[in-house]
C-alpha cells in the first residue's frame, strides 16, 4: 500500500513539474522560430532550427534595451528604498518600545489589504498636478509605497523570532540603538532582506498596471509595457521576436530565484515556529 501511495505521489509530482516546465520550454523554443514557421506549422510544433536573429531583432528594433534600462532603474532604486524603510520600520515596531508602535504596525499591515486599482485615479490626478506623469519618479514612488506594507510584514515576522539576548548584550557593551541595528541586527537578518528583495523584484519587474497608467512616452516604458506594443515596421506581429523579448524579460527572474531560492524559503518561514 505504501508503494502504491508513493507511486501516485511521484506521478502527481511529475505531472506538476511538466505543467510548470512545459510553458517555459515552449516559450524558449518559440523564440527561435522563423516567421514562416508560425504560418506553415501548428503553434505547438518544435522549431526547425535556432533563428538567433529574433533576439537581435528584439534587442534593437524592438527597443528591448531601452525597456530593460527603464525597468532596471525603476526597480533597483525602489528596492533600495523599500529595504531601508522596511528594515527600519520593522525594527521600530517590533523591537523598540514607544507609544505608537502598535498603531504604526497595524497601519502598515492594513496597507496589504488596499486594492491597487482603487489608487490609480487618485494617484494619476496627484502626479498630473505635480507634473510627474511620464517620469520614472512617479513609478519609483508608487513602487515604494505599494511595496512597503508586505515588506514590513515580512521583516516583522523575522524579528519576532530574533533573540533579544543579543541586543541586550550589545547594549551592555555600550552599543547605541542605531549602531546595534545596522551592525548587529541587519547582518543577522539577511534571509529576511533577501526574501524582501526577491519578492519585490518580481512584483516591480512584472508591473504592467502602473507603468501603463502613468507612462505614455515610448522612451520611458518599462519592459512589460513595451512588450504590448511590439510589432514590426509594417504593423504586423513578429512572433519569434516577441517570444525572444518575453524570454529575455523572464530570464532575470529565473536566475535570481534559482540562486536565492533557499534564502527566500528560510526568510518566508522565519518566525513561523517558536523555540
Amino acid at each position: 500500500m505504501k508503494k502504491v501511495k508513493s507511486g501516485i505521489r511521484g506521478v502527481i509530482i511529475f505531472l506538476l513539474c511538466v505543467i510548470e516546465v512545459y510553458p517555459l520550454f515552449w516559450m524558449l523554443t518559440a523564440s527561435f522560430k522563423q516567421q514562416s514557421e508560425w504560418t506553415e506549422k501548428p503553434a505547438y510544433a518544435l522549431n526547425d532550427g535556432f533563428y538567433v536573429e529574433n533576439y537581435i531583432d528584439a534587442w534593437t528594433r524592438g527597443h528591448m534595451a531601452t525597456f530593460f534600462k527603464n525597468s532596471l532603474i525603476c526597480t533597483v532604486v525602489a528596492l533600495v528604498f523599500i529595504v531601508v524603510f522596511a528594515t527600519t520600520v520593522g525594527f521600530a515596531v517590533t523591537k523598540m518600545n514607544w507609544k505608537w508602535k502598535k498603531a504604526v504596525g497595524r497601519y502598515f499591515t492594513m496597507g496589504i489589504m488596499v486594492p491597487v486599482a482603487t489608487a490609480l485615479i487618485p494617484l494619476f490626478q496627484i502626479y498630473s498636478k505635480m507634473n510627474l506623469l511620464n517620469t520614472r519618479t512617479c513609478l519609483i514612488i508608487t513602487y515604494i509605497a505599494f511595496g512597503l506594507s508586505l515588506s514590513v510584514f515580512l521583516v516583522q515576522g523575522y524579528l519576532r523570532s530574533f533573540p533579544d539576548d543579543i541586543m541586550e548584550a550589545a547594549v551592555i557593551d555600550g552599543c547605541g540603538i542605531y549602531r546595534m541595528m545596522w551592525h548587529i541586527v541587519v547582518p543577522l537578518m539577511k534571509n529576511a532582506i533577501v526574501t524582501v528583495l526577491v519578492l519585490q523584484f518580481f512584483f516591480k519587474w512584472n508591473d504592467l498596471l502602473f507603468s501603463m497608467t502613468f507612462i505614455s512616452d515610448s522612451s520611458l516604458k518599462t519592459i512589460q509595457t513595451g512588450l504590448l506594443y511590439f510589432q514590426d515596421e509594417f504593423g504586423g506581429k513578429n512572433w519569434g521576436a516577441i517570444f525572444a523579448s518575453v524570454s529575455m524579460s523572464v530570464l532575470p527572474m529565473l536566475v535570481l530565484y534559482t540562486i536565492l531560492n533557499r534564502k527566500v524559503i528560510e526568510g518566508m518561514t522565519a518566525g513561523a515556529v517558536k523555540g
